[in-house]
């Protein structure tokens, strides 16, 4: 995996703390959306870092141990399901992005950001497409961003075991589907990403709109 010298080509000059950021759950149907931003030491590499979604849970949670350690700062941030209805999800993980690049305790000269979207900031701000597949950094906050996510949505299961969430983390698996078509929506589901599921299984929006309550 050749990501060891990815991140250094932008450590030019004066150019000293460069930032990954990255998030976790744009296309679950409940829970919230998490972003982290690293910034890893210059000499520091692990070459089992990856994209988060290509990692086992066991790895995942060793190297999530193993980034915090190292990290010269690292931030993440958790924006709500509610919110994510209120300004949609590509607006939420922005905020959530560079709101964990504002947490950290160094401010950074350059931020690297996964997709092909940024956001403003007094330092620039460069999106990479595959990014978490090609920058430490940013893989490194792929996975602080899941690992968090993850027992943020584990948690929740506890009090709603009927959608399956300890192993699908909340995304639109048959088996989260057809258990929201079985007992409706739960508070900590997504409205705006369920009213495509609701309409095709031609149910009103008054039971989905009810069962929201409980």
């Amino acid at each position: 995996w050749q990501v060891k010298n990815f991140d250094k080509k932008y450590l030019v000059a004066d150019i000293k703390y460069l930032a990954g950021t990255d998030e976790a759950g744009r296309g679950p149907l409940a829970g919230p959306v998490v972003a982290a931003a690293v910034i890893l030491p210059n000499d520091f590499y692990d070459d089992r870092i990856n994209d988060s979604k290509k990692l086992s849970a066991n790895l995942r949670d060793e190297l999530f141990n193993i980034i915090q350690k190292n990290a010269l700062a690292y931030a993440f941030t958790v924006i709500s399901h509610k919110k994510i209805d209120k300004i949609n999800i590509l607006q939420a993980s922005l905020l959530a992005m560079k709101t964990s690049v504002k947490k950290l305790k160094i401010h950074p000269h350059v931020i690297l950001v996964d997709g092909n979207k940024s956001f403003s900031y007094d330092a620039d701000v460069i999106p990479i497409v595959k990014g978490d597949s090609k920058s430490l950094s940013i893989a490194s906050a792929s996975i602080i961003a899941k690992v968090v996510r993850d027992r943020i949505m584990i948690k929740h299961s506890k009090k709603y075991p009927q959608y399956g969430w300890e192993t699908n983390k909340g995304y639109p698996t048959s088996e989260h589907i057809k258990a929201v078509l079985r007992y409706g929506a739960c508070p900590f589901h997504r409205k705006t990403f369920l009213k495509k599921i609701f309409e095709r299984s031609n149910q009103t929006e008054l039971s989905f709109i009810e069962s929201d309550k409980l």
